[in-house]
């Protein structure tokens, strides 16, 4: 007699509700997972982890507050019985070594088919990475896998506070909204952000903004 093969369960974190209800509507036709919780940004997404403990989140990268990638990042330095696969627009080099620095062990399109979505989970649950075939020739051609933890961009320069700040300032908050959704005073704010602009060598704030445009922290969409 075969022995019943255990559930996926997964949450899944998305800013758009509709792409949210979507994906939701596809994992639940697919065997044996199980939709546990959903997320509309990178910190809901970490308070459920910690309610549910899943086997696998889905995260999109482009999420207000606190990104994906960010998210992440956490989730996986956390909780490393939970895995994480970005399930992204985002078809870029800087993102795909971002996410693998992360810690994340999947990395699939939006634009791929349902069959690669469930392909996916079953191995990433298996404890296997898994790479969107176009992902992977991208990366083989230029890359050795083993090579890629020794490449910094400017973006890991930064602390994971500064980073969250930075995002922060380019979606628009200003002092006081960083400092209330951060829960710290506004002169930490202002420390980090003269910290920020001196680590980077800006001198003010839209030249912040067009850096984590440029390196993908926060998308032009948000």
């Amino acid at each position: 007699m075969n022995k019943p093969t255990k559930s996926i369960r997964v949450i899944l974190a998305d800013d758009h509700t509709l792409v949210r209800a979507g994906i939701r509507t596809l994992l639940e036709k697919l065997p044996g997972v199980v939709v546990v919780g959903e997320a509309a940004d990178g910190r809901e997404a970490l308070h459920l982890v910690q309610q549910h403990l899943p086997d696998v989140v889905l995260m999109d990268i482009s999420m207000a507050g606190l990104n994906g990638l960010e998210a992440a990042a956490r989730v996986t330095k956390e909780f490393p019985d939970v895995r994480v696969i970005i399930l992204s627009m985002h078809n870029n080099e800087e993102y795909y070594l971002r996410a693998l620095k992360a810690g994340v062990t999947g990395y699939i399109l939006k634009k791929a088919a349902t069959a690669e979505l469930s392909t996916a989970l079953q191995r990433v649950a298996r404890g296997e990475i898994y790479l969107s075939q176009e992902i992977s020739r991208r990366l083989v051609k230029k890359f050795l896998l083993q090579g890629i933890s020794e490449r910094k961009s400017p973006l890991e320069q930064l602390t994971v506070r500064q980073r969250e700040i930075l995002q922060l300032i380019a979606e628009g908050q200003n002092t006081k909204g960083i400092a209330d959704i951060l829960k710290v005073s506004p002169k930490t704010v202002e420390y980090h952000r003269m910290n920020l602009m001196n680590d980077l060598n800006v001198h003010d704030i839209p030249g912040l903004v067009r850096f984590a445009l440029r390196v993908g922290l926060v998308s032009q969409e948000n």
